[in-house]
């Protein structure tokens, strides 16, 4: 196979994932006819999960998905799926008494739980700068500078630098910091960085604000200084207050999705030296995973420090990342090496990810293949995001 016949089976596996698989299952199965905006979950059967909460990083994630959808395809029916959540995160989700927007709602849009993660404003803010990329929303464009806004007061540490994790929902302390259950409750998370520097890359793009490429490029600095470890070329996960690293554990599918992002954070603010950097840091944290690639092709996406956990089951969005890391790889090295573990992943993918029978793809599958049946379709984390990302950057590199 020529290197041309290789990208072009990215390609129709990107179109046919985005057109055919993900986007229409979304649009089939997830609005709320009943109370509004979308489903809180359904299981791997496609039924509705009765009484499941309505997530603010889903709702998030639908509004940047079918955004990006439009934007790249201008099929008016993702523009009405994006406004729905548009309107939805704004008249139920933001919060009318207190700055930002709630972690989640009651299926009949009520509040169930008002704590303000700033994992979860900075998707909001993700959202709606796509959706006023996409639409020309002013009034969306202005939301996402609101939020930014609101990050950069409440939630940076002028002292010691860096974003903290979680607030209660007037802003205050708050015990439990976790994004879920199997995170370690510190204040400082590569995993909030690295989509707050997601988030703030993508607003600048649209909205080149000085401020806005300040943070973005002090970020760039924090994980140069304390989220990449320079000699195992793997992610630190887990911070205290003051910088101490907590965990020892390694989380493959951020590696690989880091490598990606944080090199577009560094060419959105048009920095030389960091672009540099960061293409240098994309190719060794894209080899440092390699040891989490089945002969198969799928990747196996953590390790834990103290004991092996789920590395006998793999998730379907280091899977996504993975496919988009391998292939920045190639671009950057030219090397057809890199071009080949993403053809392999769609392989992997579309054997044992895709559901043949319900739609979409499984959130899990065990190293055997055989789906993960007791996980959902869709959910709090079950999202259209690493998926649609997925083929959007494939069909716009390639």
């Amino acid at each position: 196979m020529t290197k041309e016949d290789k990208i072009q089976t990215l390609q129709d596996f990107a179109t046919r994932q985005l057109f055919d698989v993900i986007l229409p299952w979304w649009q089939k199965y997830m609005s709320d006819e009943v109370n509004g905006g979308f489903l809180g979950s359904r299981d791997h059967l496609n039924q509705p999960v009765t009484g499941h909460p309505k997530g603010l990083i889903l709702n998030a994630r639908i509004l940047w998905a079918f955004s990006a959808a439009y934007a790249y395809k201008k099929d008016e029916v993702y523009r009405q799926t994006a406004e729905r959540a548009y309107r939805y995160l704004l008249s139920q989700f933001k919060d009318p008494d207190y700055p930002g927007y709630f972690w989640s709602l009651n299926p009949d849009g009520s509040l169930h739980n008002g704590k303000k993660q700033t994992y979860a404003q900075a998707f909001v803010m993700y959202g709606m700068s796509e959706y006023a990329a996409a639409t020309g929303s002013e009034q969306a464009l202005n939301e996402a500078l609101s939020l930014f806004n609101l990050i950069e007061e409440m939630a940076f540490d002028p002292v010691r630098n860096g974003y903290l994790e979680a607030f209660s929902r007037e802003w205050n302390d708050i015990g439990d910091l976790r994004l879920s259950d199997i995170d370690m409750n510190e204040k400082k998370t590569m995993n909030t960085h690295l989509h707050v520097i997601e988030a703030y890359s993508r607003l600048y793009r649209l909205h080149k604000d000085e401020r806005l490429k300040q943070s973005i490029e002090n970020l760039l600095g924090i994980f140069s200084e304390h989220f990449i470890n320079n000699e195992t070329h793997h992610l630190n996960l887990f911070f205290d207050d003051y910088w101490t690293l907590k965990s020892g554990d390694i989380s493959y599918g951020h590696d690989i999705e880091a490598s990606w992002l944080l090199q577009e954070a560094a060419e959105s603010v048009e920095n030389e030296d960091y672009i540099k950097k960061f293409r240098t840091i994309a190719i060794q944290l894209a080899e440092a995973v390699q040891p989490a690639l089945l002969p198969e092709g799928g990747l196996i996406h953590e390790n834990h420090a103290e004991m092996e956990k789920n590395t006998n089951q793999l998730e379907w969005w280091a899977q996504a990342e993975a496919i988009v890391g391998f292939l920045n790889v190639f671009q950057l090295t030219g090397d057809e090496y890199y071009l080949e573990k993403s053809l392999h992943l769609i392989d992997y993918v579309e054997t044992y990810f895709v559901d043949k029978n319900n739609g979409e793809w499984y959130y899990r599958v065990e190293r055997s293949g055989e789906p993960v049946t007791s996980y959902e379709k869709a959910g709090f984390w079950k999202c259209p995001y690493h998926t649609v990302r997925m083929g959007l950057e494939v069909l716009e590199r390639s």
